[in-house]
């Protein structure tokens, strides 16, 4: 199993990408390590590029 985890440039947000038995799971943390975001996709470019979209969200919806 792989992991890897790492802060998201200036935004408030971590994810952790971890090599499942079906793909690929990611979870996305706040500033207070709550999990905000999670999913599972089958190659890791998908699960990165869901990670991005939803970092976007999760930032978006902070803002309001």
């Amino acid at each position: 199993m792989s992991f890897v985890e790492a802060p998201v440039t200036d935004l408030p947000f971590a994810y952790s990408l971890a090599h499942a038995e079906r793909g690929w799971a990611w979870r996305i943390f706040d500033e207070d390590g709550e999990t905000v975001a999670q999913g599972l996709d089958l190659s890791q470019s998908d699960a990165q590029a869901s990670v991005e979209s939803a970092i976007r969200m999760a930032a978006s919806e902070a803002r309001v």
